[in-house]
């Protein structure tokens, strides 16, 4: 199905094609490609609005994540029953509120396919509302890793993690997409 990814921001460039082609590969690399998710992207007004709205938080954050599917347990894909529910839901990135937290060193597309990533899980029934989920989720492989090799891999030219299949696969889809 469809990744829809809107720009509605103007504090930040945004390569919309470059970001669009990692999340496809994260995508691919979870299995639910077969499912709609919508990627909105905004500055920090509109997400620290939402974040005010829906959270009850007054600050800017980077993600929020509006499952289409609720009371999914975690990492389990949805098993519709009619085609117009192959939706996994909506992800707001905070791209101004990523941009500014980015260090000198970590490239604002690897942060920004992370933080993303970290979306497609809540989308997948993950939650961190105490700080044993926030650890749960932080401990998961798929953002581990993410973590810890995305940024660091395309510039070492090495091999995806051998420890993760889920993002050997991404990487190795990234680097032939890049050629």
């Amino acid at each position: 199905m469809s990744l829809a990814l809107r720009n509605l921001q103007r504090a930040v460039p945004l390569r919309r094609a470059l970001l669009r082609q990692r999340l496809q590969a994260v995508r691919g690399a979870l299995g639910v490609r077969a499912f709609d998710v919508g990627v909105v992207c905004v500055d920090n007004r509109k997400i620290q609005q939402m974040n005010r709205i829906y959270r009850e938080q007054d600050t800017p954050t980077d993600v929020l994540s509006f499952p289409f599917h609720e009371n999914l347990k975690a990492g389990e894909i949805p098993q519709p029953d009619f085609p117009d529910d192959y939706n996994l839901g909506d992800i707001f990135l905070g791209v101004e509120f990523i941009f500014q937290q980015c260090k000198e060193d970590e490239d604002y597309y690897d942060i920004l396919t992370v933080t993303a990533t970290h979306g497609l899980c809540h989308l997948l029934g993950f939650t961190h509302s105490t700080e044993a989920e926030w650890q749960k989720v932080g401990a998961l492989p798929c953002l581990q890793h993410t973590r810890a090799h995305i940024a660091l891999q395309p510039r070492l030219q090495k091999p995806g993690c051998a420890t993760c299949p889920l993002l050997s696969s991404v990487k190795t889809k990234w680097r032939n997409a890049a050629k």
